[in-house]
């Protein structure tokens, strides 16, 4: 009996622990073929990775190994110098290589900028993103990019939908302008809530976003709904509530750390008040507009009125609850130092189609150079406070909120992934917040965000080690889809949308 029909009687076990079990046992049979064969292996309808250094999410690396990878998965792997492979198998050489799970970016948005969408795809891919997370738009046009993903799954990244933001009576984006497209729905009351998210439910989404607008009963609804349908819910704790009731209720993970600092203060209880007789909303201004004026009276007063019991009571409660946060803290950098204005940045708009490139550049012209001390203080406040929870055992997923704020789709995540490192996450702890966190948070782990056998082959291949320096995860050679080997040439045509323009910014080795 040879390996083949030895693989194919072992594959029609459908148990997930004997499938698992499976890979094990096909490891061994080949080995002792080899022993056989003088040629060494070949493995049909496979091929090799050599000599490569595996970065794995928490295990430390293994050197010189080889992957070998058939349709969609990673079929095995062991010392290259261990088993002897037949030169007729197709071999890439990972010498001096390092190769990962590929990267999630846990926070986009394909409709805040609709006419960019049909781009974003191919620039994530050609940064090492192959998974994203949608938080946030009108149900069917977000979920055509999930469907094209499913159709597409080797040349286009897994996307993963909430569908619209749920929002009260007063949602915030609500269309009214481009600042302000159509982001979310109205929710008048609980019934309302109901029937919506069901529609949302009914549409297999992915996963639940609560938006500031809503009320107190109405985030209890969606929490509970959220749970009945096993269906994780994040969100920006509502304007109405404490953190602390959002997080006990059942919010499974928060935006921006968006509203938590209203809860530290030691005027907290005061805020809340307030913020409940102006969300009565008596003059009826837009959604947009009174949560404006929300912000602008208490955010900045309550970043300087920290408390620190409040604090390591809300981090408690937090770390207790598994609450986990996605901090986008590059967005932030961007707006306090206006990074979109350094010519250093903008030369990257080269990867944009033309007209998206050209409307960015009119914009930003338009924008005075200037600095917000308020927003410095708070970008600052945000990098201490994760620093501060990532030593309370709070988990982080890394998430950009592309393509607002002029970041750019695909290199974002690598700058975030930096400014989490920069705010206190050792550079493993960077990697898993892009890799086996988002797969965690999703109940993939068993069989994404790792480079393991019998793990989907979404990979990303390195010319340097991001565990030295975690700006290496640009330095990408090659990204492998769904087991399908995307080479730096076919890479660099994802990031060429401007025929005209004759030079791109190199990003390995930058």
């Amino acid at each position: 009996m040879d390996w083949k029909t030895i693989y194919q009687l072992v594959y029609k076990v459908k148990s997930r622990w004997v499938f698992m079990f499976k890979y094990c046992f096909l490891s061994t049979v080949i080995i002792l073929i080899t022993a056989c064969s003088n040629d060494g292996i070949y493995f049909e309808n496979s091929y090799l990775i050599e000599n490569i250094s595996i970065i794995h999410p928490i295990e430390e690396v293994e050197n010189q190994m080889t992957l070998v990878i058939s349709e969609n998965k990673i079929i095995n792997q062991f010392k290259t110098n261990q088993v002897k492979v037949s030169q007729k198998n197709v071999i890439y050489d990972g010498y001096e290589k390092y190769i990962m799970p590929g990267l999630w970016d846990a926070h986009i948005h394909f409709a805040y900028e609709t006419d960019l969408a049909n781009a974003m795809p191919d620039l994530f891919l050609a940064h090492g993103v192959t998974s994203l997370r949608d938080t946030g738009g009108e149900i069917d046009f977000v979920n055509s990019f999930k469907q094209k993903s499913l159709e597409n799954p080797k040349t286009t990244p897994r996307v993963k939908i909430a569908g619209p933001l749920v929002d009260g009576n007063y949602n915030v984006y609500d269309g009214s302008s481009p600042n302000y497209p159509e982001l979310s729905i109205r929710t008048v009351n609980v019934i309302d809530l109901k029937k919506q998210v069901q529609i949302l439910i009914d549409k297999n989404v992915d996963f639940l976003k609560a938006y500031e607008m809503l009320s107190p009963a109405q985030f209890e609804a969606i929490a509970e709904i959220a749970k009945e349908n096993n269906l994780k819910l994040t969100g920006h704790i509502p304007l109405s509530m404490s953190v602390i009731d959002a997080s006990n209720l059942g919010l499974n993970s928060i935006e921006h750390l968006r509203n938590i600092e209203l809860s530290m203060s030691t005027h907290s209880d005061r805020f809340l008040k307030e913020r409940k007789e102006i969300l009565e909303n008596k003059t009826q201004i837009k959604g947009s507009q009174l949560r404006r004026t929300l912000h602008k009276k208490q955010r900045f007063k309550s970043i300087y009125s920290l408390d620190s019991t409040k604090i390591k009571e809300i981090v408690s409660v937090l770390a207790k609850n598994n609450t986990w946060q996605i901090p986008t803290l590059r967005l932030y950098k961007n707006y306090v130092y206006q990074k979109y204005k350094d010519s250093s940045y903008t030369s990257y708009f080269k990867m944009l189609p033309k007209n998206k490139k050209e409307e960015w550049i009119s914009e930003i012209k338009e924008i005075p150079r200037n600095l917000n001390v308020d927003l410095k203080n708070y970008s600052d406040w945000t990098q201490i406070m994760v620093k501060y929870m990532n030593l309370n055992g709070i988990k982080f997923m890394a998430g950009t909120d592309v393509p607002i704020g002029y970041l750019l789709p695909g290199l974002s995540l690598h700058q975030e992934l930096i400014e989490l490192n920069n705010s206190g996450l050792s550079r493993r702890e960077v990697i898993q917040s892009a890799t086996i966190n988002p797969a965690k948070y999703f109940n993939m782990n068993d069989s994404l965000g790792k480079v393991k056998t019998g793990y989907i082959a979404d990979l990303v291949i390195l010319n340097n080690n991001p565990l030295e320096n975690i700006e290496n995860t640009l330095s990408i050679n090659a990204v492998i889809k769904d087991g399908k080997y995307l080479g730096r040439k076919y890479l660099d045509s994802l990031l060429y949308h401007n025929k005209d323009d004759q030079y791109f910014p190199k990003l390995i080795g930058e």
